[in-house]
């Protein structure tokens, strides 16, 4: 990571338990560790606040936002997947949280892929929504008009879009992998989704009937795989927040 890429703005939530039993929201505990990544142009607000009280309930979550995004500023020189990658790596382990899984959204999949190959004695675990591997046409021809869209601050992440390419990456994540497909999605299609399932090996895979944000539009129906999934996910060592 560049030493002139800015720290990204970043809270760390969660709700421990005391020894009797009950929540005490100290803020203090071991529960597993959940790095998320948003999707370009989008916060952790824009992309994650329906289901942040239902992760952090069993997590502790920690939140970054991109440069541009939220609090964090904008980046001096153009965002490169590496680059992102790290700080949100980095955002974990600046805050004490040393392994974790990723959740990551669009954009936040390539970053958490990108994270995993580049720090797999950091990432734990993978959940990719509404993904790709790299850009297709239909998504690339998207570009010039969400460009004009939105707000300068965020045109580097439109414009990071069409060097992505995490599809040799794909082969070399070997930690437990979901894969959730929006099926009814108008941005990224879901054979986005499918591509990166069949080349993570022994990743899972399903599907929800949903547009783009599906933890905005169906919040409920894509919380139960995920939660499922990281219910599923040994305790053993890396699946706490532990210290770095």
């Amino acid at each position: 990571m560049r030493n002139s890429f800015p720290a990204l703005a970043t809270t760390v939530s969660t709700v421990t338990t005391s020894a009797s039993g009950t929540d005490n929201g100290t803020g203090t505990g071991t529960r597993p560790a959940l790095l998320l990544a948003h999707g370009a142009t989008g916060s952790i607000e824009g992309n994650f606040a329906p289901v942040l009280p239902a992760l952090t309930a069993a997590h502790t979550v920690v939140a970054p936002d991109y440069p541009g995004s939220g609090a964090t500023p904008v980046a001096d020189a153009p965002l490169t997947l590496d680059d992102l990658a790290d700080a949100v790596v980095d955002s974990a382990v600046q805050h004490g949280v040393g392994r974790f899984a990723i959740l990551g959204f669009s954009l936040g999949t390539l970053v958490a892929v990108r994270a995993a190959v580049r720090h797999p004695e950091r990432v734990t675990a993978l959940v990719l929504t509404a993904g790709f591997a790299r850009p297709d046409d239909h998504l690339l021809g998207l570009l010039p008009g969400w460009r004009a869209e939105v707000a300068p601050a965020l045109h580097p992440h439109i414009d990071l879009i069409p060097s992505l390419d995490t599809t040799g990456d794909l082969a070399k994540v070997t930690v437990p992998t979901l894969v959730v497909a929006t099926t009814a999605d108008t941005m990224v299609l879901p054979e986005g989704s499918r591509a990166l399932a069949d080349g993570i090996r022994g990743a899972r895979y399903t599907e929800i009937h949903s547009d783009h944000v599906v933890m905005v539009d169906r919040p409920e129906e894509w919380l139960k795989p995920v939660l499922d999934f990281l219910r599923s996910l040994s305790l053993s060592d890396g699946q706490g927040g532990e210290v770095a």
